[in-house]
């Protein structure tokens, strides 16, 4: 699974770096999720794999606040960027005519690099708060990976500031991307109603469809694992959750895009299949 996440992204990225056509905010903001997912998953999932090779459960201090620092990078990251994705399609949808002048190259890149900024800000915040908390010798997390909860509650120190941070930051965080998803797609469907034929309602609902299919996949995994860790006490719910959220959701969004998505094909067939047509050429 860990194999099929990498691969399924890096084809992504690569059909969207290597196709001239693709060059557009849309599939630049898809490839930066495709990365971002790679590097969500492996944060985590390499060290669970060389754990389980070696019959060895160990992690350092310094490797444990190492992995809570990428992890809430990335899955932050993850957060925002769909968030940037929706508002492109808003754009695109209800502004089509100034979609290219909306949706510069240096939206882009500042959109983003604010993405980035964030994300590196909030985990790093989360990181430092737990360097200053206490911690017995020797402590064992109930969970395949440092997940920021589970360290924390095992803290020998008082946790209240670090727990209070913790949820105002996390409903900032999440609730912020997840208001700017509610708005434009609530100003998508106002437009879309608008739009007078049948086939022009579907044709303009259609390029939301892989998204709304990620942001579902998303949010509906994210709320799994909270409502697994603060409804029940049990470590091996809580585990099976994360699994789905660092694993199962950054592997399907390669299969949602491309399967949904005939440019992506497209770009695919011409990248594997033009360097065999050539070859065929030249050697008749």
């Amino acid at each position: 699974m860990y194999l099929i996440t990498v691969f399924g992204n890096l084809i992504i990225i690569q059909a969207v770096s290597s196709d001239s056509h693709l060059h557009t905010p849309m599939y630049f903001f898809l490839s930066n999720l495709s990365f971002t997912d790679i590097c969500f998953t492996s944060t985590t999932i390499p060290k669970m794999l060389w754990n389980i090779q070696n019959k060895s459960k160990l992690i350092t201090f310094d490797g444990c606040i190492t992995q809570i620092y990428f992890y809430i990078l990335f899955a932050g990251l993850d957060d925002i960027l769909l968030s940037v994705m929706a508002y492109d399609r808003f754009v695109a949808i209800c502004h089509p005519l100034h979609y290219s002048v909306i949706m510069n190259p240096r939206l882009c890149g500042l959109l983003v690099l604010i993405s980035w900024t964030l994300s590196a800000m909030y985990s790093l915040l989360h990181s430092l708060m737990v360097l200053g908390l206490s911690f017995c010798p020797d402590l064992e997390i109930p969970h395949f990976f440092c997940e920021l909860n589970q360290v924390v509650q095992l803290a020998s120190s008082d946790t209240f500031v670090n727990n209070v941070v913790m949820y105002f930051s996390s409903v900032l965080l999440a609730g912020g991307p997840f208001a700017g998803i509610l708005y434009s797609y609530s100003k998508i469907v106002s437009c879309i109603r608008r739009i007078s034929s049948a086939q022009g309602k579907f044709k303009a609902f259609s390029t939301c469809m892989s998204h709304l299919s990620v942001v579902s996949l998303f949010y509906c995994t994210s709320l799994g694992v909270y409502l697994s860790s603060s409804a029940t006490h049990s470590s091996h719910s809580s585990v099976i959750a994360s699994v789905m959220y660092t694993v199962v959701m950054p592997m399907l969004n390669p299969f949602i895009y491309s399967l949904r998505n005939k440019d992506i094909k497209r770009a695919l067939k011409r990248f594997y299949l033009m360097p065999y047509s050539k070859a065929q050429l030249s050697w008749g």
